[in-house]
C-alpha cells in the first residue's frame, strides 16, 4: 500500500515534502494527518517564449511596430490601456472580454528590462531575480520553501524554469489522471472503489506501524536507518493528506492546456497540500507570422487566466489566491523579413489577488518600446534618472508581499536591492508591502 504510493509518486516525478529538519518532529509525533495550509496561494502562469507585449497590455499603434491597429484604435478600460484583438483572434478570449471583467483587479507592469534577450538567461532572471546564478530558487519554489515546508506538494511545476535552490521538493503531477492515483494511494490504480483493504483493516495497519515506530523510538538508530523511518512515516501522512484532493478532482477533464494545469494546482490548493504552482504555456517564439501566432496564443492565455480566476471563485478559494503572469522576454519593434519578429529585452508582468490593488498600470515604454525610467518611491515616471525597472526589484516586493523576505531561506538568496532601490506601494496606493 505505501510502497505503491511510493511508486506513483516516483512516476510522477514526485518529491515527499519531508524536509531533514522536520523529520525528528515527524517521527515522534502520534500519526495523524498534516494539517491543511490555509494562507495564500500562488501561480506563476508563464507565457514560454516571449509574448508580444504591443498586442496586449502595452499597444504601440505608431511607427510599424504592429500591422493590427491604428493608434487611434487603441481601447482603454479603467486605467489600463490596450491594443484591440476582437477581430483578429482566433479562439481564446480577447483583450476587451479579459479587461472588461478582470481589469478593475489587474496590477500591470510595463517596461521591464531583462538585460539580455536570450531564453535560458532570461528565464531564469524572471523566475529568480536574480541573472548570473544557477542556484537561485524560483519565487514560487522559495514562498512554497518558506510557508508550506511540509505540505505534500508544495511546490507543483507545469514546466519553465523551475529551480528550487534545493529548499522544497519539486512535484510534477502532469496529468488529472495521476493526481487521482496519488490522491487514492490506498485504492488500486486511484480507483475508490478498489481499496487495498478495508477501514477497519487499515486502521489496524496503520495503528500497527505506529506501535513499531513508538518501539523504535526507545533506541538509538543510525542516520541511514532514521532516515527510512522517517521517510516511512512521512509517505503515511501524506497520503493522509493528499487523500483531502479526491473531492475536488474534476470527471471531466477539460481540453484547454492551462486549465488542465490549472485544475491539478487549484485542487491541491483547495485540499491544503500546495503553496504555489508553476504553469506553463509555450510557443509564444514567434520568429515568423508574429501576428497570427500571438493572435492564438494571448487569446488562449487570457482564457486560460479567466479560467483559473472562474474556477478558484467555484472552489472558494479565489480571496487565498494570488496569479502572476509573465514571459520572460517581449518581441521587438519591428518585423523581421519573415512577417515575424525577434527577441527584444523589455516586456510586461501582471498580477491578480487578494491585497492587490487593481486597475492600476505601472511603469511604461517610450514610441520606440524602450524602458522608460521610474521612481521607485513615487513609481512615477522619472526618464532622466530613475530607476531602470529590472526583475530583482519585483522579486524584491514579491518577497515583501509575501512575508517572506526576511525569512533565512531568502536571506540565504540575496539580491542585492538596496533600501532606497525597492518599490514602494507598489501593491497598493494605501500602504507599503508588507
Amino acid at each position: 500500500m505505501r510502497r505503491d504510493f511510493l511508486k506513483y509518486c516516483t512516476a510522477a516525478g514526485l518529491g515527499l515534502a519531508a524536509p531533514v529538519s522536520a523529520s525528528s518532529r515527524l517521527i515522534a509525533d502520534e500519526p495523524g494527518e498534516l494539517p491543511p495550509h490555509q494562507g495564500l496561494c500562488y501561480i506563476v502562469l508563464n507565457a514560454s517564449g516571449g509574448w508580444d507585449t504591443t498586442l496586449l497590455m502595452d499597444p504601440k499603434g505608431i511607427g510599424g511596430i504592429n500591422r493590427l491597429y491604428a493608434a487611434e484604435q487603441i481601447l482603454q478600460q479603467g486605467q489600463h490601456r490596450f491594443a484591440p484583438t476582437e477581430q483578429h483572434r482566433e479562439g481564446g478570449l480577447s483583450n476587451e472580454q479579459f479587461y472588461s471583467e478582470f481589469g478593475r483587479e489587474l496590477l500591470t507592469v510595463n517596461g521591464l528590462d531583462y538585460s539580455v534577450n536570450n531564453h535560458s538567461p532570461c528565464s531564469r532572471y524572471m523566475a529568480t531575480g536574480k541573472l548570473d546564478s544557477l542556484a537561485y530558487p524560483t519565487f514560487a519554489a522559495l514562498v512554497a520553501a518558506c510557508q508550506g515546508p511540509d505540505c505534500p506538494l508544495a511546490f507543483l511545476t507545469f514546466g519553465n524554469y523551475s529551480a528550487t535552490g534545493n529548499l522544497v521538493a519539486m512535484s510534477r503531477v502532469p496529468y488529472l489522471p495521476s493526481l487521482q492515483r496519488i490522491a487514492n494511494a490506498d485504492a488500486i490504480e486511484g480507483n475508490a472503489r478498489s481499496p487495498y483493504n478495508d477501514d477497519f483493516a487499515l486502521r489496524r495497519i496503520e495503528q500497527a506501524m505506529a506501535d513499531r515506530r513508538a518501539a523504535r523510538q526507545k533506541s538509538s538508530l543510525l542516520p541511514r536507518s532514521e532516515r527510512a523511518e522517517s521517510m516511512l512515516y512521512a509517505a503515511q501522512v501524506n497520503s493522509k493528506a493528499l487523500s483531502r484532493v479526491v473531492p475536488y478532482i474534476p470527471k471531466e477533464i477539460p481540453k484547454q492546456r492551462i486549465a488542465q494545469q490549472a485544475e491539478i494546482a487549484l485542487a491541491a490548493f483547495k485540499a491544503g497540500v500546495c503553496v504555489s504552482a508553476n504553469l506553463s504555456i509555450g510557443q509564444f517564439d514567434s520568429h515568423a507570422n508574429n501576428d497570427k501566432d500571438q493572435m492564438k496564443l494571448i487569446p488562449e492565455l487570457l482564457e486560460g487566466l479567466a479560467y483559473i480566476l472562474h474556477r478558484a471563485e467555484e472552489l472558494q478559494i479565489r480571496e487565498r489566491l494570488v496569479v502572476i503572469a509573465q514571459s520572460e522576454m517581449g518581441r521587438t519593434p519591428n518585423y523581421n523579413n519573415g512577417n515575424g519578429k525577434d527577441h527584444w529585452s523589455v516586456g510586461s508582468i501582471m498580477f491578480l489577488g487578494p491585497q492587490i490593488q487593481g486597475d492600476r498600470v505601472i511603469g511604461a515604454t517610450d514610441d520606440g518600446q524602450f524602458a522608460v525610467r521610474m521612481n521607485p518611491q513615487t513609481l512615477a515616471l522619472q526618464p532622466s534618472d530613475g530607476l531602470q525597472l529590472r526583475p530583482e526589484y519585483i522579486h524584491q516586493a514579491l518577497r515583501q508581499f509575501a512575508g517572506i523576505d526576511q525569512h533565512p531561506f531568502s536571506l540565504r538568496f540575496p539580491l542585492g536591492v538596496a533600501p532606497e532601490q525597492q518599490l514602494q506601494k507598489l501593491w497598493s496606493t494605501e500602504q507599503s508591502p508588507a
